[in-house]
């Protein structure tokens, strides 16, 4: 294999689909890669074999998350102003209570709401698309996913969850034209972005207060940690991280499990004859897709990997679109086999961090995945494909397809 020019942090790189080959590279030759240079300036540690992330992942006194799980951090800056208030940037003792408190939202109770509010929204969206006989999935169908989750965590009305995610959107696209002007500070930018979340869940939090119901948000107010209750912050960056965590892994998922479907007829025509299959097609969507394409640790202490010395403090990155990849664990990695078993993809992370929502995108996934098997139809692209600018999230901001009968007439595209 050639060498590619090998720049992790470059998104117009990922946007032309060119990470594969990097990833790939560094994987067969340097798997335990120093990166000279990252978004902040400094150099950082990219692991890309599915054993040695795995390692990390599961040493938890070896590598913290309170740096923030993507270079540079929330805003840039050396230090994750959400650390140690915030699931997903924070540590063991104070993670494992704050996922305790959480834990609520990914109950099989609500999974079941959610599937319900899912099921509508899904169902709907799917009627509109083949009234018109098309739509841009991304935008007209994938968002139902997050929006009936938020819905059902939340108790918000379909409204205020779909400006929620868009304000999420404009969150994880701040360096895509779509979501905003990539020539404005990003510090700002995310800022600001943050700030309107913030505000968002401020007014959730107020109206709550006078009005409880049965929904995440009240339940937080009740919280006790270490018998104290918890923060305004605290509470805000939690649902700030579920939001974001949620609104976009799910629905860009959808788009990229979609189109592989459609690139791989054959595999499109077999989901839709053995409906047994629907639990292993989703684990290999997740597989094939890694949205979340990778996560950032620190070093606490000086760690031997693959034969190079991470020293602590050093800048870890854990590569899971090449884990998920990786010959030595997947057999025929390149091939999408939606009967693939075993299938130990680590698109939710792994340990200590592994995703709280999995058991919830499992469901919106099999919910969506299941609706467009049953359909009468089989989606088809109608126009080019639009990725999303970023080297954190595997993402699709415009997926237009039409629908065509299986007799072979087709749609018209929107």
């Amino acid at each position: 294999m050639t060498r590619p020019i090998v720049d992790l942090t470059d998104p117009d790189r990922f946007v032309r689909q060119e990470h594969h080959a990097m990833l790939a590279w560094l994987r067969e030759n340097d798997p335990v890669h120093w990166h000279e240079t990252g978004q902040d300036g400094a150099g950082f540690w990219a692991l890309t074999g599915y054993e040695d992330i795995s390692q990390v992942y599961l040493d938890h006194t070896g590598f913290s998350s309170e740096s923030g799980p993507m270079l540079g951090g929330s805003f840039r800056s050396e230090k994750d102003p959400s650390a140690g208030l915030m699931m997903v940037a924070t540590d063991l003792p104070r993670h494992r209570m704050i996922r305790q408190q959480l834990h609520w939202a990914f109950s099989q109770d609500m999974l079941r709401k959610v599937a319900e509010q899912v099921t509508r929204l899904v169902t709907a969206a799917l009627e509109r698309a083949l009234a018109d006989g098309g739509c841009d999935f991304s935008t007209d169908v994938a968002t139902e996913l997050p929006a009936g989750a938020v819905m059902a965590i939340t108790g918000v009305s379909y409204q205020d969850a779909h400006e929620l995610i868009g304000m999420t959107r404009r969150m994880i696209g701040f360096r895509d034209p779509h979501f905003g002007d990539p020539a404005e500070d990003e510090r700002l930018v995310l800022a600001m972005t943050q700030a309107d979340i913030f505000e968002f869940f401020a007014e959730v939090l107020r109206a709550r207060r006078k009005n409880p119901g049965p929904d995440l948000v009240s339940r937080l107010l009740k919280a006790e940690m270490n018998g104290r209750a918890w923060t305004e912050d605290e509470i805000l960056y939690n649902c700030m991280n579920i939001a974001v965590g949620g609104n976009e892994t799910s629905s860009y998922t959808a788009c990229s499990g979609l189109e592989a479907l459609i690139g791989h007829p054959g595999q499109y025509a077999e989901l839709r004859q053995e409906p047994r299959l629907l639990d292993s097609a989703v684990n290999e969507i997740l597989r094939w897709s890694s949205t979340n394409l990778y996560v950032r640790r620190g070093a606490l202490r000086d760690v031997e990997i693959g034969g190079r010395m991470i020293r602590s403090g050093d800048v870890v990155t854990l590569w899971n679109a090449s884990a998920n990849r990786d010959a030595k664990q997947f057999t025929d990695p390149e091939t999408f086999d939606l009967a693939r078993t075993p299938n130990r993809h680590l698109s939710y992370g792994a340990g200590l961090h592994r995703c709280i929502g999995a058991m919830l995108a499992q469901t919106e996934l099999s919910v969506l995945f299941r609706a467009l098997a049953d359909l009468p139809v089989t989606a088809a692209l109608s126009g080019p494909v639009q990725r999303l600018r970023s080297n954190f999230i595997n993402g699709t901001v415009s997926l237009p397809v039409t629908f065509h009968g299986l007799g072979g007439t087709g749609g018209r595209s929107r």
